[in-house]
C-alpha cells in the first residue's frame, strides 16, 4: 500500500467498492485513488462521503501506476478503450472480470504488466479469497503491488497458469453461492422435518457460518473435522451415508464446479 502512487479503480460496484474499502482500512491515502463509474452505487457512496475518495464518470487524468478493472465482463469492450491513454507502458493492470483473458485485455489496452484475478463476495466483509495469475511482464515490484491490493480483503493464492483461473472461478469465485444454497436446502429440509421455517433458517445460517469459521480457525483438515463430529452408527453417520453415496454430494459438486469453469472458459470466447 505504501508504495502505490496513483490508482485508478474502474468500476465502483459491490466488488470494486469492497476492494476499495479494504485498501482504505489498510491505510491507503484516499487522494491516491480515483474511482471511475457512471454512477455512485450504495456500496461506494459511504466511502466517498466518509473518506473523500475522488469519483469521476470518465477518465480525466493520465499516468496511473495501477488500473484495477472491476467492471462486468460484458462492459470491458466499451470501458477499456477510454482507459488506454491514461496508462503508461509500465502501468500495472489488475483485472477481476470473470472470463476475460489477458489477451483480450491487451487487445484493448496494449501490452502491459497484467494480473488476472478472481476474488469472491466474502471480500465485502474482509473474508474473501482471491486466485491470481501474472503475465511475464509483471516484475517483482508489480507482483508485490498486486498482492498488496488484492490481499486487503483476504488471502491471495497465485497460480502458475492463466487457464487455472477458470477453475478458481468454479471453486471460490462462484463458491459462496453454493454455500448459500446449502443453507437454503438445509433450512428447507429442517422445515420438512417439522421445524418452524424461521427457526430452521436460523439454525441453518448459524450452522453453516459456524462450521466455516471452525474450518478457518482449526489446523485440522475438513475431513478430520468431519470425522471428529461423526460417531459410528450415530445420527451424523446416518446423514453422511446419504451425502457420501455414489450419487451423493461429491459427484454433484464436481459437476457444478466443472460447469462454472466451462462457463468461464466460454465467456472468454464470446
Amino acid at each position: 500500500m505504501a508504495t502505490t502512487q496513483h490508482i485508478l479503480l474502474l468500476g465502483g460496484g459491490n466488488m470494486g467498492a469492497a476492494l476499495l474499502g479494504g485498501w482504505l482500512d489498510k491505510g491507503l491515502d484516499p487522494a491516491r485513488v480515483l474511482v471511475v463509474d457512471p454512477k455512485i452505487g450504495e456500496t461506494l457512496r459511504p466511502l466517498i462521503e466518509h473518506y473523500g475518495v475522488r469519483h469521476a464518470t470518465s477518465v480525466p487524468e493520465s499516468n496511473f501506476d495501477v488500473a484495477l478493472l472491476a467492471v462486468k465482463p460484458q462492459m470491458m469492450g466499451a470501458a477499456l478503450p477510454d482507459l488506454r491513454e491514461a496508462l503508461t507502458r509500465d502501468s500495472l493492470v489488475v483485472s477481476i472480470a470473470a472470463g476475460t483473458t489477458i489477451a483480450a485485455i491487451e487487445a484493448l489496452l496494449g501490452e502491459h504488466p497484467v494480473v488476472r484475478a478472481m476474488p469472491n463476495t466474502p471480500a465485502l466483509i474482509g473474508r474473501g479469497v482471491t486466485g491470481a495469475f501474472a503475465n511475464e511482464r509483471v516484475d517483482e515490484a508489480g507482483h508485490k503491488m498486486a498482492d498488496g491490493l488484492l490481499s486487503a480483503n483476504g488471502p491471495v493464492e497465485w497460480v502458475e497458469s492463466e487457464m487455472l483461473i477458470d477453475a478458481v472461478t468454479g471453486v471460490s469465485g462462484s463458491g459462496p453461492a453454493y454455500v448459500f444454497y446449502l443453507a437454503e436446502c438445509l433450512a428447507k429440509a429442517g422445515e420438512a422435518a417439522g421445524l418452524p421455517a424461521d427457526l430452521a433458517m436460523r439454525l441453518a445460517r448459524h450452522t453453516v457460518a459456524g462450521a466455516g469459521e471452525l474450518m478457518i480457525r482449526s489446523d485440522e483438515t475438513p475431513e478430520r473435522l468431519r470425522r471428529n463430529v461423526t460417531s459410528p452408527n450415530g445420527t451424523t453417520q446416518a446423514a453422511l451415508d446419504v451425502l457420501m453415496a455414489d450419487d451423493g454430494l461429491a459427484p454433484l459438486m464436481e459437476r457444478a464446479v466443472r460447469a462454472a469453469r466451462d462457463r468461464a472458459e466460454a465467456l472468454s470466447k464470446e
